[in-house]
């Protein structure tokens, strides 16, 4: 019944001004205006992101979202290294790491956090 509709990314966050700035000028994705407050919505890829002020930001203990990096997945996350973002390191099953990119087969990943501690995941395969 859905599999015709687009889905949208929804990030729950303590200040949307911090978020704005993570997920704008950290992240790189463009900004989507909207009038409703205490709401952001983005454009990544074909996809959107809405973040919206809540009290129970940062309280998922999974991912939150997922890029596919078409490419270099190490040069994504050099990048974003290089503006602050750190990287999160998971003792996986069958998993080597190298440096912040966790390989699994021909499938590399790497997660970080975003200001409320949403997790958030770059995957290439």
């Amino acid at each position: 019944m859905l599999g015709n509709f687009e889905a949208v990314a929804t990030i729950a966050v303590k200040d949307i001004g911090v978020a704005t700035d993570f997920y704008e000028q950290t992240l790189g994705l463009s900004r989507i205006p909207t009038s409703e407050r205490g709401v952001q919505m983005f454009k990544s890829g074909n996809s959107r992101i809405l973040v919206y002020k809540s009290d129970y930001a940062g309280t998922n203990k999974a991912t939150a979202a997922t890029w596919s990096i078409d490419g270099d997945i190490k040069q994504a996350v050099v990048g974003l290294a290089a503006k602050g973002v750190r990287f999160e390191h998971y003792d996986l099953p069958g998993t080597t790491l190298d440096g912040d990119v966790h390989i699994t087969g021909t499938i590399k990943a790497a997660w970080c956090k975003d200001p409320d501690g949403n997790i958030l995941a770059l995957v290439s395969a």
